[in-house]
């Protein structure tokens, strides 16, 4: 379907956000360095932590970017052709409801509990977390900005009602008498954003479902798309959050996307520490304090045992 020229523009970059390649860059902290700084950040107490999909790949949900991300095997769908494709949105749909039920059989990793663990101890102010997964929130995060929504919640684009998705996944479900049974699913091959590939013969046998107030069939998941906006009020919060916060930790972000790096940089510009641990390259490497590359989970764990914590 062809968009029009202002969404097509809109479109074309959100493409170029989705194949951005984050390169190496900085120069990595030698990680017993690195474990004390961040450890004695810690101590220091209003510690923000800023997390992304390298924190929910030990509890099987696949991140971007990384060596085994799904951007090798997948592109995103962006909020241009979500929006304006009826047979895009649909196809997401038909996708969705396959994939999703796995994400949302997934729990808390040791990252998740770590960070609740030092939220609890007051060394944490609180977390703005990517993902949409809902894993900090089960793990016991209290203060918590889901900076790109939720994939619990659907969202009708016509009359803004909100809706739960397992009741939604339930109405799909009734629409659908043995779809899911027809499909063989590889929980391997679930995207981030919660749908699989099927082949297009499943993709036309599905059957949507409309908005329980208005009954369009313009229904979203309560998540940030690649070109769309976070909205104004988590913009806000997130700014908030970092103002009042004595420095910033990253954790498994590559921070590729702006709503995230915005996040770095306003820290940077208030006299901020900023430490970051992942597994790979980041946008802001070379700019933050300590750069510590390591699996996400160990450096947690080594964290709470020399934070005395358990």
């Amino acid at each position: 379907m062809a968009l029009p020229d202002a969404v097509t523009l809109a479109h074309r970059s959100a493409l170029r956000s989705i194949a951005r390649v984050v390169e190496e860059t900085g120069t990595h902290s030698d990680p017993d360095v690195a474990l004390r700084s961040v450890a004695s950040q810690l101590r220091q107490g209003g510690v923000l932590v800023i997390t992304g999909a390298g924190v929910s790949t030990d509890s099987g949900i696949p991140d971007y970017r990384g060596p085994q991300g799904s951007l090798g095997r997948h592109r995103p769908m962006t909020y241009q052709e979500f929006r304006h494709d009826p047979a895009a949105s649909h196809r997401y749909w038909a996708r969705s409801f396959v994939g999703w039920r796995e994400m949302a059989s997934a729990r808390p990793n040791a990252t998740h509990y770590a960070v609740a663990e030092l939220e609890d101890a007051g060394m944490v102010s609180g977390v703005v977390t990517q993902n949409v997964d809902g894993l900090h929130a089960s793990a016991g995060s209290r203060n918590l900005l889901t900076l790109h929504g939720d994939l619990a919640r659907v969202i009708c684009l016509e009359c803004g009602h909100t809706e739960d998705r397992r009741l939604f996944d339930a109405r799909l479900e009734a629409a659908n008498p043995g779809y899911l049974e027809e499909i063989r699913l590889d929980p391997t091959q679930v995207n981030p954003d919660g749908d699989v590939t099927l082949d297009a013969a499943h993709v036309e046998q599905f059957r949507m479902v409309g908005c329980e107030v208005c009954g369009s069939v313009l229904l979203k998941p309560d998540v940030v798309y690649f070109g769309e906006p976070v909205p104004v009020a988590r913009r806000e919060r997130a700014a908030e959050m970092v103002e009042k916060a004595s420095s910033v930790l990253v954790a498994g972000s590559s921070l590729a996307v702006m709503s995230g790096y915005r996040l770095v940089l306003a820290a940077q510009q208030q006299g901020k520490q900023v430490s970051v641990i992942n597994g790979g390259p980041g946008r802001a490497d070379a700019k933050v304090d300590v750069l510590w590359r390591t699996s996400v989970a160990p450096a947690f764990l080594d964290l709470l045992d020399e934070l005395g914590l358990e």
